[in-house]
């Protein structure tokens, strides 16, 4: 569950893809996030949050279901991926629509495509249409994050910011615990539909609470003297290089025919360039200091983020769990992530937050690497709910410290260019394990085996080995993320 990290916020807007941030306003005394002045912003900012938290915990509880009504297991990742896919681009869009014309255009359209994609999702009678309305999702997504660390840029002076940042780690507290619950009991009783279509309906009130006030604290550009700034072409092209490159490497991962290798070409030849392009010089090779920030915080988000995808879907299929207790196998991470983003930001623990972040990492690998152990069926359930905890504490360390080093690494005229490479690792590490997830969970037939089982009914896959061959080797990169973190110190502010 990747929750929007606070900590890159509190100390420069984050807008992901632009390279300067909007400058502070002036600073007030008194006053909190909840006053009259920021009461309606704070509750709708918030609101949106919410609402992606919601849907991000209340989706991949219904997922096995949907993707096994729709005989679309084989294509089971694709479903996640593609969210992620689209996203990059609609992140570095936002940053520059921001820049020209403030934040409320990107911030409106993300809330509408995002709620667009839950809405063709839910009717899709087919597994790519069903795609397909995830990367409407993944596009609107991708605006409204970059669009809400804009307007915290701009509505809020600086000492409030850890507050309102504060709010939105909180946001995913209470959906991670509620909705896997809810979407389990709507999935078993109504349908997995009612959980796509009736998200929807929450977008309305982000919509009432936020805009109006984001209208009258943050529109515009934010020196309306100015020249209007001119879509940097570049950046967007190299934004779409790596959407497409990426969705092209997962295609031809899943396909795994000779013919395959014409789109993976293809989808290396536009990825490789774009991606040296967008992310620090080194990057690749770990080199010590911007680059080994910027790398970790994709290994560990796309390892975990990857393992995670499956877990309800092996839980369904292979132990024979409802929807809502594979969901919930899952619920007690938000709170232990939240601790460990909690337990990092302790000043006493400045001195130590490389060894935390090796930490975390090792608790990341023995996490993903205890789940498969349930396919064993002696071993409980509930160790995945035990080891899952433990692996989100990790990762609500390391996620949070990325942030933090990249600021402390990054010159004040870098920050944004920087931030920028932190969330596109991020992102792009998402979409490539996870089309390396499915091309092994696809080549070892775990497709058909899950779209043979029967949620709830006890039914028993016959191909464990699919599931394994998603964990271990996440297990593995999360281990190569652990020696990653020993190379954050002492490298050369580089672009």
């Amino acid at each position: 569950m990747s929750a929007p990290d606070p900590t890159v916020a509190d100390t420069v807007t984050d807008k992901t893809t632009t390279d300067t941030a909007a400058p502070s306003p002036p600073e007030r005394g008194g006053g909190s996030v909840l006053d009259r002045e920021h009461r309606a912003l704070s509750v709708g900012i918030v609101s949106v949050v919410l609402l992606i938290a919601f849907e991000a915990t209340a989706v991949g509880t219904a997922m096995p279901v949907a993707a096994r009504e729709l005989d679309g297991v084989p294509l089971y990742a694709f479903a996640f991926s593609a969210y992620f896919t689209t996203s990059l681009f609609g992140m570095v869009l936002a940053g520059q629509w921001a820049d020209r014309s403030g934040p409320l255009g990107a911030l409106a359209t993300g809330i509408g495509a995002f709620g667009a994609g839950l809405v063709v999702s839910g009717t899709a009678g087919a597994m790519w249409l069903f795609i397909l309305g995830r990367a409407v999702q993944g596009l609107g997504g991708g605006l409204v994050i970059v669009a809400l660390y804009v307007v915290v840029g701009r509505a809020y002076e600086e000492r409030l910011r850890p507050a309102i940042m504060a709010a939105f780690a909180a946001s995913w507290v209470i959906p991670s615990v509620v909705g896997p619950l809810a979407a389990g009991t709507l999935t078993e009783r109504l349908g997995w539909r009612w959980v796509f279509l009736g998200i929807p309906a929450l977008v309305v009130l982000p919509l009432v609470l936020a805009l109006p006030a984001i209208r009258h604290r943050a529109a515009g550009p934010a020196d309306p003297e100015a020249p209007v700034p001119a879509f940097d072409a570049r950046r967007l092209r190299l934004a779409l290089a790596i959407s497409v490159g990426a969705g092209l490497l997962q295609y031809a991962g899943q396909e795994l025919r000779w013919l395959s290798v014409v789109p993976a070409a293809v989808g290396a030849a536009l990825l490789v360039p774009a991606v040296l392009g967008l992310l620090p010089r080194g990057t690749y090779r770990a080199a010590r200091g911007l680059p080994s920030v910027v790398l970790l915080r994709g290994i560990s988000a796309g390892a975990f983020i990857s393992a995670e995808s499956f877990v309800p879907l092996m839980l369904v299929t292979e132990r024979g769990l409802s929807p809502t207790l594979a969901g919930l196998s899952l619920a007690v991470g938000g709170a232990t992530w939240a601790l460990g983003s909690f337990v990092q930001s302790r000043p006493r623990m400045e001195p130590y937050r490389e060894r935390l972040m090796v930490l975390g990492m090792l608790l990341v690998t023995a996490a993903i690497a205890a789940v498969p152990s349930v396919l064993v069926p002696a071993v409980p359930v509930w160790i995945v709910g035990v080891a899952w905890g433990f692996g989100c504490f990790g990762m609500g360390m390391v996620i949070a410290s990325t942030s933090v080093m990249l600021l402390k690494l990054s010159a004040p005229e870098e920050a944004g260019a920087n931030s920028a490479a932190l969330q596109i690792s991020d992102g792009l590490a998402n979409v490539l394990l996870l089309a390396a997830g499915g091309a092994a969970f696809a080549a070892l037939g775990g497709g058909s085996t899950a779209g043979h089982a029967v949620a709830g009914a006890g039914a028993v896959g016959s191909h464990p080995a699919a599931f394994a061959a998603v964990f271990l080797p996440m297990a593995a990169v999360a281990l190569v993320g652990a020696w990653v973190a020993t190379r954050l110190r002492d490298g050369e502010r580089t672009r």
